[in-house]
């Protein structure tokens, strides 16, 4: 039991140190602590140039439009996800008819530009609902969701497709001499090896939506974007205006970044199975 524990505790401190040493080798990951540093500096002294103060004043406005931008980005991955794996599956249907009106689906909105999906769904839904004598409101972010989700979900679709036909056909037969019927031999056999080699395609497209929110400013969402650009506009500074750009920059690169390491570990990982 003691040699159970102590086996435990240095694989633990041994991944421990693994990731430290990981995260110090990073360069980028480097430049945010020269950065966080300096500007910790900054701010205990007092002595940060007036651009920077004047970020400082606006950093809770920005943040609070990058929690949108989040927030987007999860919900329209939930919903591509959910409907892309209905459509991913139905593109495997024996039904020739099926799969046609599915491969239309995926065709026109994977090649359909995110902006135009965007501005799409914002115009062809009604601002609001009538439902007796009462008014829903259909919010502007929740149209953006449902264009991004409409992308994500023609993506995944396809992912879940190509995931389901590599996997070896011997694994299908195999299972079937085991006497397994084919909802078994999915849950069981099939589904766990295509969720491995799902996974970095999904968390890579996840990056690009959660970049893609960007563009929820242009049809009246209080984002990052927005807040970086009233701030500009009310600063009315050409060194504020660059410097509030640069971190609007920096906020989608320490978001995104890291998914995009974990992508490619995941990616290594799956390589050696």
């Amino acid at each position: 039991m003691a040699n159970d524990i102590s086996v435990r505790l240095f694989t633990a401190n041994t991944r421990g140190r693994n990731i430290a040493s990981a995260l110090y080798s990073d360069p980028w990951f480097v430049i945010f602590l020269l950065v966080a540093a300096v500007n910790m500096m900054w701010l205990a002294t007092g002595s940060a140039p007036l651009p920077v103060g004047l970020l400082w004043h606006w950093l809770p406005a920005m943040l609070s439009g990058l929690l949108t931008n989040i927030e987007i980005s999860v919900a329209a991955m939930l919903l591509g996800t959910l409907v892309g794996l209905v459509f991913g599956a139905l593109s495997l249907s024996p039904s020739r008819l099926l799969r046609l009106l599915v491969r239309g689906y995926v065709q026109v909105f994977r090649n359909a530009p995110v902006l135009v999906l965007i501005y799409f769904t914002t115009y062809v839904f009604p601002f609001e609902f009538a439902l007796f004598h009462f008014y829903l409101p259909f919010p502007d972010w929740l149209k953006v969701v449902i264009g991004l989700g409409l992308s994500a979900s023609a993506i995944i679709a396809e992912i879940f497709r190509g995931a389901i036909q590599s996997i070896p056909s011997a694994q299908w037969e195999a299972a079937q001499s085991l006497a397994f019927r084919r909802r078994q031999i999915l849950r069981y056999v099939i589904l766990p090896q295509c969720v491995r080699r799902m996974l970095p395609p999904w968390m890579n497209l996840y990056a690009g939506i959660t970049m893609s929110t960007s563009l929820a400013s242009l049809v009246g969402v209080h984002d990052i974007v927005d807040m970086a650009t009233i701030a500009s506009n009310t600063v009315a500074r050409t060194d504020f205006t660059v410097l509030v750009y640069f971190a609007l920059l920096f906020f989608f690169f320490i978001y995104c970044y890291p998914i995009a390491r974990m992508t490619r570990l995941l990616e290594k990982q799956h390589d050696r199975l």
